[in-house]
């Protein structure tokens, strides 16, 4: 079975607390549970890290870069400020895909530049929680897709 890494950054470990109007009512772990068992049902591992700090994240992506097929990361705020993470996802070659809860360009003016998109498999925000099964999903094609077929 392939791995997928899923990332949380800061402030994630509060989803269903937080804001609840602009992120929602579910809670990451339900959001990690529903994922990994969707993850199961595509054949894939899901892998689900969160953390408050900038290196723990970029020590994920490093280490996932030797294991895991792709990655879906929410980073939270580090999405405006983070050229680490984006060095870090460069530096091993683990493709990824975007997600934000809310739609960060309909957001204040400091929240809708991504130091990530642009190096990024693709970008899904604006859907809450859905926006995670939808990457999976799309990995899932993905990966089915780059697989050698046998004859």
């Amino acid at each position: 079975m392939q791995t997928v890494l899923l990332i949380n950054g800061p402030n994630l470990n509060l989803l269903g607390q937080r804001e609840p109007e602009t992120y929602g009512y579910q809670t990451l772990k339900s959001v990690e549970e529903a994922l990994t068992a969707r993850a199961a049902s595509l054949k894939l591992t899901l892998h689900c890290r969160q953390s408050n700090h900038e290196g723990v994240l970029i020590d994920h992506v490093q280490s996932a870069g030797r294991t895991a097929a792709f990655a879906i990361i929410n980073p939270g705020a580090l999405t405006h400020t983070s050229i680490g993470l984006r060095d870090a996802f460069l530096a091993v070659g683990l493709p990824f895909i975007e997600v934000h809860l809310s739609n960060i360009h309909a957001r204040e003016p400091f929240r809708q530049h991504s130091y990530l998109a642009d190096i990024a498999a693709g970008q899904i925000m604006g859907l809450g929680p859905v926006g995670y099964r939808l990457a999976l999903d799309a990995i899932a094609e993905k990966l089915a897709a780059a697989a050698p077929h046998s004859s």
